[in-house]
């Protein structure tokens, strides 16, 4: 009833504004005679006659002119919204919310952002750090980056980096004082630097033993909950790190900390994707990202692989050292 008053009043005000059937008609794409009948319909529904025509004008009535004066101003604000809305759908605009893990926050989006921000600089990135894995339809978020491994069954995920490898390092300066471990138990005696995660668990240091991974105990002088204070305890020669190969990099090719035990790291099992609830009417900023995304694999050389979840093998051990949101892994000995 309420669609059919709607089509009703936008059929008098077409007819009013053009007096005339025939054009309105076609400005609305509709024939004369539907429109006569929607016209007749709202008059007898309302009660009062609103347009008196003849075979040679069309002129509104004193009620008519009344209705047209309150409907007219209606059906234009309806109109700026669809078309707000369907510009915004279209024009890469608005506001994109991102929830990331703190690992990307340092390593990945500073290198992403300045140059998507550059190609679309109407859209406001609203970006929260955050180590747990947040639900982003609850959350209000348009899309998510997190490990492959920790990505809900109903999320869409694309790749954006390649499978993660962590690194054990120390400072040449360390390295001078204290002899470097040839296997991971010899760290028991050196100074260790050990990440806290939000949730107040260390990260486990993981190695492995013919192909089983197991955790070893070390004790630490510095214990942090970011990365950076870390980082920076190393290179001052304070102690080793075990972290996320690509925090260190670059210190290491340029020979400020030294890669130790590398052939105990468990091998690289996951990768970062962005994921978000569906391929179908996503705002225009989130469809710009995922655009700008798959350029920028290409540009690259990575797949622009496209998962769902059911897709995605669980690593084991692996999704606790990126982001502090897995259960603690089991212990077992350390290598021998």
């Amino acid at each position: 009833m309420r669609a059919t008053r709607f089509v009703e009043l936008s059929v008098f005000v077409a007819v009013a504004e053009r007096k005339s059937f025939t054009k309105a008609a076609d400005d609305l794409g509709m024939s004369a005679s539907t429109l006569s009948q929607a016209i007749r319909g709202l008059e007898d529904n309302l009660g009062v006659r609103l347009l008196n025509r003849t075979t040679r004008s069309v002129e509104v009535t004193e009620a008519g002119g009344h209705v047209l004066e309150r409907v007219r101003p209606l059906l234009s604000d309806f109109a700026a919204v669809v078309g707000s809305v369907t510009e915004s759908r279209d024009k890469p605009a608005g506001r994109l919310r991102l929830t990331v893990p703190p690992p990307v926050a340092s390593l990945l989006l500073p290198t992403l952002l300045g140059r998507f921000l550059a190609q679309y600089p109407d859209i406001v990135v609203d970006v929260t750090v955050d180590s747990s894995l947040v639900d982003i339809v609850t959350g209000r978020y348009d899309a998510g980056i997190r490990l492959g491994s920790r990505i809900a069954r109903d999320m869409i995920a694309m790749r954006l980096t390649e499978d993660l490898g962590f690194a054990v390092v120390a400072s040449p300066a360390y390295l001078t004082r204290h002899p470097p471990p040839q296997n991971p138990d010899e760290l028991s005696v050196h100074r260790c630097l050990r990440t806290r995660f939000d949730s107040g668990m260390l990260a486990p240091w993981l190695f492995t033993k013919n192909g089983k991974s197991v955790e070893v105990e070390v004790e630490g002088t510095l214990v942090a909950n970011k990365p950076e204070p870390l980082i920076r305890a190393a290179l001052e020669g304070v102690g080793i790190l075990y972290i996320i190969r690509a925090y260190v990099a670059a210190r290491i090719a340029s020979g400020e900390l030294v890669p130790l035990l590398r052939e105990w790291l468990p091998p690289p099992s996951d990768g970062l994707f962005l994921y978000y609830p569906s391929r179908r009417q996503n705002p225009a900023a989130l469809t710009a990202f995922i655009d700008f995304l798959r350029a920028d694999n290409r540009r690259s050389g990575r797949p622009a692989q496209m998962l769902s979840a059911p897709d995605i093998e669980v690593p084991r051990n692996s999704a606790t050292l990126a982001d502090g949101s897995a259960s603690p892994p089991s212990r077992s000995r350390s290598p021998k």
